[in-house]
């Protein structure tokens, strides 16, 4: 099978990397990539949110799979440009990624599914915002209704910077503010059939001890120690099934990965959000656990035979990622600094550790960042103890001017284990 991957960061790099070790792949082919996805897939340029130059770049390499990484070419249809050109396509319709591009839509979803969420109000007028703020009280959350690229949402108990986010957003979405542990939970569905994958849990703030502001993800472990056993099967049946049920009697059946956030609150499991597709920098960490080859996965997906495939394998070992960030993230990173070290780890830590590129690119002959989110340093052991020394001793050897991460990823968890 020849396969192309559109997108470019570590999620992507972590998706070629999986589908490079799959013996069913002939050919992988990434669009544009990064410098480290170059060297499991040839790279190729394009406008990841042109559906046509997507499409016309699929059939020039005799692509029989291609999987969109990212959410914005998804929310633009690019699968359907994909698909209308008769090759079979992992990832949501545009119509049905709107689970993740309008927070709106996505609780109009919930509400006819009966998938229990946060109680919310769509705010569009300063009126409506001060109501929403009011009714809720502190701790604020607020959520631009669009995409934001895992940056549109403000926990905060300042009424002002809740005041100040909602003005910025055309629409908003206010909601009450969840307690308990967070846990992200995907599932692979081909509108009919949903296959949950392991869930994660991965770290939003900045700094350590959850201080800072938010960013796309700090880091991530799996499996969950601390969770209840039957909690997969508990998400699967009041939110996973009922929501890929609801999406096709609504005639706009979601196909590809639906990404659960979720809260596990004293009242019960609660959906945070919907995204639709893997979550970056979680998926790094439920792949590597992966054991059943990812391209039929991924191919019975897009062609609607998921309910014909054997159960998912996995590794008992855990998994931890650390991302490496640029000076200055998550405000305005600062970019083109060189990188070291990377062959160190690959020399010295391999294959218990490795590292995924998020934003690199190649210039005169060295790896420079060229990112916010610079690298996903990502090790496996017998648990989480050993994951995360083996983690962070490959992000020891790595060089990076002014470059920052968080030291406590999957701590409390690994103590409590």
């Amino acid at each position: 099978m020849k396969v192309l991957v559109i997108g470019g960061g570590a999620r992507e790099h972590a998706l070629c990397r999986s589908l490079s070790l799959d013996p069913d792949v002939t050919a992988l082919y990434c669009a544009p990539g990064n410098a480290g996805i170059a060297e499991v897939a040839e790279l190729h340029a394009v406008d990841a949110l042109d559906g046509a130059a997507v499409a016309a770049l699929a059939t020039r390499l005799g692509a029989e799979l291609v999987v969109v990484g990212p959410e914005a070419p998804l929310v633009a249809g690019v699968a359907d440009a994909v698909r209308a050109a008769g090759i079979p396509c992992f990832g949501p319709s545009g119509e049905a990624a709107r689970l993740e591009g309008s927070k709106a839509f996505a609780k109009d979803v919930m509400a006819g599914a009966g998938v229990p969420t946060a109680r919310s109000y769509v705010c569009a007028t300063p009126e409506e915002i001060e109501e929403a703020l009011d009714a809720f009280g502190a701790p604020y959350v607020v959520k631009d209704d669009g995409l934001a690229a895992g940056k549109g949402v403000v926990v905060t108990d300042d009424l002002d910077a809740a005041r100040t986010h909602a003005g910025a957003c055309d629409r908003v979405v206010i909601e009450e503010f969840l307690d308990g542990p967070e846990v992200s939970l995907f599932a692979i569905t081909d509108g009919t059939t949903v296959v949950p994958l392991q869930p994660a849990q991965d770290f939003k703030r900045a700094l350590d001890g959850d201080e800072g502001p938010n960013t796309g993800g700090m880091g991530a472990y799996s499996p969950l120690p601390w969770a209840d056993p039957k909690l997969v099967e508990e998400v699967m049946e009041t939110v996973l099934q009922p929501t890929v049920d609801e999406m096709r009697r609504r005639g706009t059946p979601f196909s590809g990965l639906l990404y659960a956030g979720l809260a596990i609150t004293s009242r019960g499991v609660r959906v945070i959000e919907f995204n639709a597709r893997f979550g970056d920098p979680e998926t790094q960490v439920v792949l590597a656990r992966l054991k059943t080859p990812l391209a039929g996965v991924l191919l019975a997906s897009a062609n609607g035979t998921l309910a014909d495939l054997e159960p998912l394998r996995w590794s008992d070992e855990a998994a931890v990622t650390v991302v490496v960030a640029s000076y200055n993230y998550p405000d305005t990173p600062r970019t083109g600094d060189p990188i070291t070290g990377l062959d160190e780890v690959a020399a010295e830590d391999a294959p218990h550790a490795y590292v995924l590129h998020a934003g690199t690119r190649h210039e005169g002959g060295a790896v420079v960042s060229a990112g916010g989110r610079v690298l996903s340093v990502t090790a496996i052991g017998s648990g989480l103890t050993e994951a995360r020394e083996r983690a962070y001793a490959a992000v020891a050897r790595i060089g990076l001017e002014g470059s920052q991460h968080r030291t406590d990823i999957a701590a409390k968890a690994a103590a409590e284990a």
